[in-house]
């Protein structure tokens, strides 16, 4: 997979290929990262970029002709995927989207925008899809574009081990359990006995139960969308009803 960053502040970006987990899929050649600076598409002594908005309001937004000479420099350099931008208007990044990137192994254009936004009509002739990451505003797009590769990334095949991938949150349509490591004891506070004991299947269903839990108490839409997907059994059904009698006792 390769994927363009569009960004005028490419130091940013550039950090995803010199980390972790995205830095050893690049080594091991999973995929690519090339790195754009619009100014470079300018022509004027100050290499501008944004300009005030028709209208009036506050800030400047960024111009669409730098954008789509950069973009135009990409496709003729190879990278024939898909666009995409970030604004909180964009439709919201989950775990299945993700996975859909991943398994599709098509390269990726991303477009880090700045200021008060981009013109409209860079976005509605160049761009396929605008992504959020959340309902907030960051100061640019190349933070969201660093989730999105990040996210993206490991789920490639090969990045990490299987096993881990399908046991994140969200991977079961869940959050994921506590985790624990060693010493057994730390500052007067234990790991759960069921965890050292050594008994897989009371291990898998404390863990499973521990998911629900968690999931109903932090984010109880996900259980909803769980169910509606078929993805609860009749086991966690009883869990969840057990802990929902649980927390109304509480209340009494």
């Amino acid at each position: 997979m390769r994927i363009d960053v569009v960004t005028l502040f490419p130091q940013m970006p550039a950090l995803i290929a010199e980390c972790g987990i995205t830095s050893r899929a690049a080594k091991l050649g999973l995929w690519q990262l090339k790195i754009w600076n619009p100014r470079k598409f300018t022509h004027d002594a100050h290499r501008t970029v944004d300009d005030r908005p028709f209208g009036g309001g506050p800030g400047m937004v960024v111009m669409a002709e730098p954008l789509a000479q950069t973009i135009d420099a990409i496709r003729a350099d190879g990278n024939r995927g898909r666009v995409f931008a970030f604004a909180p208007s964009g439709r919201t990044l989950c775990d299945e989207r993700v996975l859909e990137l991943a398994e599709s192994d098509e390269d990726m254009i991303l477009v880090c925008g700045r200021y008060e936004g981009i013109d409209q009509r860079f976005l509605d002739t160049y761009v396929d899809e605008i992504i959020s990451i959340g309902d907030y505003v960051l100061s640019g797009g190349e933070l969201a574009a660093m989730v999105l590769m990040d996210a993206v990334v490991r789920r490639l095949p090969g990045a990490i081990k299987e096993l881990s991938a399908s046991d994140e949150s969200f991977s079961t349509g869940l959050l994921d359990a506590p985790h624990y490591t060693r010493p057994e004891e730390w500052r007067g506070m234990k790991v759960p006995e069921v965890l050292v004991n050594g008994h897989h299947k009371h291990i898998q269903d404390w863990t499973r139960k521990m998911a629900l839990q968690t999931t109903a108490t932090n984010r109880p839409d996900l259980v909803k969308i769980a169910r509606s997907k078929n993805l609860l059994s009749e086991e966690d059904e009883k869990v969840l009803r057990t802990l929902s009698s649980e927390s109304s006792d509480s209340l009494v």
